[in-house]
């Protein structure tokens, strides 16, 4: 088993990023389902600004990616890690709802996908 520097296919990666984008313009404005989830695990508001940072910054990573070896795949397993701390401040929080399951888990399993499918050679 290795790993690609440059992701291979591409398309997943290209969803992947729609998604982070669209998570990191929705941020600027939550919603009431986002600001409900980022409640119900007690984030305080004064941060919810670091979250729009790091998903602004997964989109830019993720299209830098396309270009410079390793980069797609470094922020690729990047938002593995970020959902799977959202995961545990789910947990830690019981805030279980389907918020948790759809979105965060669901994500997590995504980027996951992306992660294996686009980067991992057998």
């Amino acid at each position: 088993m290795s790993l690609s520097e440059l992701p291979s296919p591409v398309w997943p990666v290209v969803v992947l990023l729609v998604i982070q984008a669209g998570d990191a313009a929705m941020m600027l404005r939550p919603p009431r389902f986002i600001a409900d989830c980022l409640e119900s695990v007690r984030l305080p508001r004064d941060w919810w600004w670091v979250l729009t940072t790091a998903k602004t910054a997964s989109v830019v990573g993720l299209a830098v990616g396309f270009r410079v070896p390793g980069v797609a795949m470094t922020t690729t397993a990047a938002i593995v890690v970020y959902f799977l701390a959202a995961a545990a401040a789910h947990i830690r929080a019981r805030a279980l709802s389907s918020a948790f399951w759809v979105n965060c888990l669901g994500m997590l399993v995504v980027s996951l996908a992306v992660l294996v499918g686009s980067f991992v050679r057998v």
